[in-house]
């Protein structure tokens, strides 16, 4: 994902126009991450690969010891056991395959923009105790983007980057997944699955049967989480990539889209995953506005219009409906 600040300029800058300084109190409340300051993303890197480490321990654990969990449901993975040097070093897999699909993915911004002259800031990290162990990434872009072809490839290369590194980590990783009898649902999290881990699975014959479960291997919960930020970044919203792509496509029809997709958020939040109507809050800090370009009459061409499809297609098979099932409004309802 990508953060464009420039969505509320409401008109074409012109070409020899240099852009208007910002006021003040917008350049201070962007400090953090409106100037170069390489060492603030290095530090956030090495906290996300700290964050992601530590997160990675249950989950190498889960994978290590499922056998013994589903065996005996009383088990839970101690101390000693996430000593483990097997499981340190899962974990330790873990973090470096997810970074390093999310760095592919901001990097495919990054050298897009480097590519067109556009001004962008290295990529931002967000560590966190979520279930994944960060908030994902990002890079700012700093100055307008001027023409749709620029704008189309910028918001393509991120998500393009990411699945290719995406789609090898869930098929190796479920190479090595386990099936399981079923585990008790108490205490336990069910992920949903998307298309293309359903279709992988199928090839590579790991589909649980009826009465089982599948452990993934920490490599394929990383693909996981991968194919789940590709999805995210996709919707046709804002400042979103799919956003850019969308705008690149349609123009100011995009919004309209735009407004529709946020409309399934909600409609997704209640029954299927809550976590949507977090998103769609995202969204709107974000801006659901999209800023315009120099030639936006001007179509994208054929073969990038081709590569739109392809770009299609990889969220159709990375989008997941309910990524943690169990968890829809009515469900937390209940639980008050």
């Amino acid at each position: 994902m990508d953060d464009n600040r420039f969505e509320s300029v409401p008109l074409i800058p012109l070409p020899a126009a240099p852009p208007a300084p910002a006021p003040a109190a917008s350049r201070r409340k962007g400090w953090l991450f409106a100037k170069s300051r390489p060492w603030i993303n290095a530090l956030l890197f090495v906290l996300t690969i700290g964050s992601t480490f530590v997160v990675g321990l249950g989950w190498a654990a889960s994978y290590r010891f499922a056998d013994l969990i589903a065996a005996n449901p009383a088990f839970e993975p101690g101390r000693a056991e996430l000593r483990d040097p097997r499981v340190l070093a899962l974990a330790l897999l873990y973090a470096v395959v997810l970074l390093a699909i999310l760095t592919a993915h901001e990097m495919g911004h990054y050298l897009t923009c480097s590519r067109y002259g556009i001004e962008a800031t290295l990529p931002f990290f967000i560590p966190a105790p979520t279930l994944v162990g960060t908030m994902g990434a990002f890079i700012r872009i700093k100055s307008p983007i001027p023409r749709k072809r620029q704008l189309f490839d910028v918001g393509a290369a991120g998500p393009l980057a990411g699945f290719v590194l995406a789609l090898p980590a869930l098929a190796v990783g479920l190479a090595l997944s386990k099936v399981v009898p079923a585990l008790p649902r108490e205490n336990v999290i069910y992920f949903g699955d998307p298309l293309l881990l359903k279709a992988l699975a199928g090839i590579l014959g790991k589909s649980a049967p009826a009465g089982c479960d599948l452990i993934l291997h920490p490599v394929a919960f990383a693909g996981w989480v991968g194919a789940l930020v590709t999805a995210l970044n996709l919707f046709p919203i804002g400042q979103l990539d799919g956003g850019h792509i969308a705008y690149a496509l349609f123009g100011s029809r995009a919004r309209t889209l735009g407004r529709l997709f946020l409309a399934a958020f909600v409609v997704m939040g209640v029954f299927l995953w809550v976590g949507w109507l977090l998103w769609a809050g995202l969204v709107l800090i974000i801006g659901t506005r999209h800023p315009r370009t120099w030639d936006d009459e001007t179509p994208i061409g054929t073969k990038r219009t081709i590569l739109a499809v392809l770009v299609a297609v990889i969220f159709i098979l990375s989008f997941i409906p309910d990524p943690v099932q169990g968890y829809n409004a009515f469900d937390l309802i209940k639980l008050l």
